[in-house]
């Protein structure tokens, strides 16, 4: 006579029971961490706060605006220059807030030579901040090969 082993099954001629599967399903972990890294995505350049700056020694991309945007330039010898005429320190303000009650642009410009000091581009950026224009961007000249 032969031992017979008994599987647990019952009286269910050979079948097994049930086990639990101890595999981790990480289908739902990778859907979470897509979601979590685009959202992270989105969020991360909203956060930085500051003035834009174009920094002079990287690759700038080129404006993409249909109209003519308001500059400010500021040469070398100290000259400013608001389009193509040239202001002083002193008339600047005035002449913004003109133009703003005009209907004005939402960003101001300022195109600095490399010789000018940085407390002269403050005092222009502080000016323009004050007569209503809170956007301001740094031009400069994309790198040469």
């Amino acid at each position: 006579m032969g031992a017979r082993i008994d599987t647990g099954g019952g009286s269910g001629g050979g079948r097994r029971r049930w086990k639990p599967n101890a595999e981790i399903n990480v289908t739902p972990f990778v859907d979470v961490m897509l979601v979590l890294l685009i959202v992270f995505m989105i969020s991360a350049p909203l956060l930085t706060v500051g003035i834009e700056v174009d920094l002079p020694d990287t690759e700038a991309r080129a404006m993409t605006t249909s109209e003519e945007p308001l500059t400010i330039t500021i040469r070398g010898d100290g000259e400013i220059y608001l389009m193509e005429t040239a202001v002083s320190f002193e008339e600047l303000g005035p002449r913004l807030r003109a133009i703003a009650g005009a209907g004005a642009r939402t960003r101001v410009y300022i195109r600095a030579d490399q010789g000018v000091a940085y407390g002269d581009v403050v005092r222009v950026m502080a000016r323009v901040s004050s007569s209503g224009y809170p956007n301001i961007g740094l031009v400069t000249d994309p790198v040469r090969d």
